[in-house]
C-alpha cells in the first residue's frame, strides 16, 4: 500500500480542448443533431419523485438505532443524494425549463438541493460552466485537483484516502483555486437550506439530520457512483482528456457517464445523449471508454501511474474571463 506515484506534475498542453472544434464539425454532418437541443420535461417529475422519497426516508429512519441510520444512509440514502446532485447538473444546464427560464431552473435547482442538507445548487451552476468554457485551465477549473492533492496523495493508501474525502475537496477546492464573490443566489440557496435543515431536526430529529448529511458525504466519497469523478477526465491513456462509461449505472445519474458527448454538446440533455451517440457514431465508438465504475475506482488506486496529477491542464490564455 506504500507504492508511490510516478506522476510529479499534471500533464501539461498548449493547445485548445477538442470539443469546441468536435462539436463544429460533428454539427457539419449531422445538423439533425439541433432536434436534440431542447428541454426534458422528465427531470421535473423525477426531481419531485426524488425529493418526496427522501422525505419519506427521513421520516423512516427517525426512530431507527444508529446502526441502521448508517446503512440505509449508504444503501439508500446516498444513492439518491448522488443521483440528485447529477440532476441539478442536468438543471444548471438548465435541461429542466430551458434557456429561455434559465431563474425558472436556478429556483428549481435550489428546490432540488434539500435532500443533500447543504447548499450546492447555485454554487455548482456557476463554477461548472467554467469546467465547460475553461477545461483543464489552471486556476479556473475547479474540477482540476490542487497541487497539493496531486503532491501529497502519492500512494496507494493515500489515493484511497483521497477518493474517501472526494467531497471534502470538491467543496474546499474553489475557494483555494478560483474564489469568487458570493452572489445573491447563493446566500438565498444558502438560507433556504438552513431552514430546511432546521425543519428536518426540528420535527424530526438529529438521526434525519444525520442521514441527510451522510447521504451526500457516502454517497460522494466510496461509492460505485463516485467513479464517474475519476472516469470522466483522468488520465488513463496519454493525451485523452475525456473518457465516456456506458455501464449500467448512467440509468441513475443521469446518463452523465456519456461524458465526451456531455462536453460536445452540453445543451442536449442527458437522456438525449444515447441517441446523439447513435447519430454519429464515428465520432464516439472508437474513443476510450469504460463499462465499469468499480473497476475505474480500483485501479485509479492500484495503477501506480495515475493519481491526482493525472489530468490535461492549460494555461490560462490573456483573452480567457471567468462569470
Amino acid at each position: 500500500m506504500g507504492n508511490f506515484v510516478a506522476r510529479e506534475d499534471f500533464e501539461w498542453v498548449y493547445t485548445d480542448q477538442p470539443h469546441a472544434d468536435r462539436r463544429k464539425e460533428i454539427l457539419s454532418k449531422h445538423p439533425e443533431i439541433k432536434t436534440l437541443m431542447k428541454p426534458d420535461y422528465n427531470v421535473i417529475w423525477l426531481v419531485l419523485l426524488m425529493v418526496f422519497a427522501q422525505l419519506v426516508a427521513l421520516y423512516l429512519v427517525k426512530d431507527l438505532d444508529w446502526k441502521w441510520v448508517v446503512f440505509w444512509a449508504y444503501v439508500f440514502g446516498s444513492c439518491l443524494n448522488h443521483s440528485m446532485t447529477l440532476a441539478i447538473h442536468e438543471i444548471a444546464h438548465n435541461s429542466a425549463f430551458g434557456n429561455s427560464r434559465s431563474s425558472w431552473n436556478r429556483w428549481f435547482g435550489m428546490f432540488a438541493n434539500l435532500p443533500l442538507g447543504v447548499p450546492y445548487s447555485i454554487s455548482f451552476k456557476r463554477y461548472h460552466m467554467d469546467h465547460h468554457r475553461y477545461l483543464g485551465a489552471d486556476g479556473i477549473d475547479v474540477d482540476i485537483p490542487a497541487n497539493f492533492e496531486g503532491w501529497f496523495f502519492c500512494t496507494r493508501f493515500r489515493k484511497l484516502m483521497w477518493i474517501i474525502l472526494q467531497p471534502l475537496f470538491y467543496a474546499v477546492r474553489p475557494l483555494c483555486i478560483n474564489p469568487k464573490p458570493i452572489s445573491r443566489l447563493e446566500i438565498i440557496n444558502l438560507s433556504i437550506q438552513f431552514v430546511f435543515d432546521v425543519l428536518v431536526y426540528y420535527f424530526l430529529g438529529i438521526k434525519s439530520l444525520f442521514y441527510l448529511l451522510a447521504g451526500v458525504i457516502l454517497g460522494l466519497g466510496l461509492h460505485p457512483i463516485s467513479g464517474h469523478f475519476i472516469a470522466e477526465h483522468y488520465m488513463f491513456l496519454k493525451g485523452y482528456e475525456t473518457y465516456s462509461y456506458y455501464g449500467p449505472l448512467n440509468k441513475l445519474t443521469f446518463n452523465v457517464g456519456y461524458h465526451n458527448e456531455h462536453h460536445d454538446f452540453p445543451n442536449v440533455p442527458g437522456t438525449s445523449l444515447p441517441l446523439l451517440k447513435k447519430m454519429a457514431p464515428e465520432y464516439y465508438d472508437h474513443l476510450p471508454q469504460y463499462n465499469s465504475w468499480i473497476k475505474v475506482l480500483y485501479d485509479f488506486v492500484m495503477d501506480d501511474t495515475v493519481s491526482p496529477y493525472s489530468r490535461i491542464k492549460r494555461p490560462v490564455k490573456g483573452d480567457e474571463k471567468q462569470e
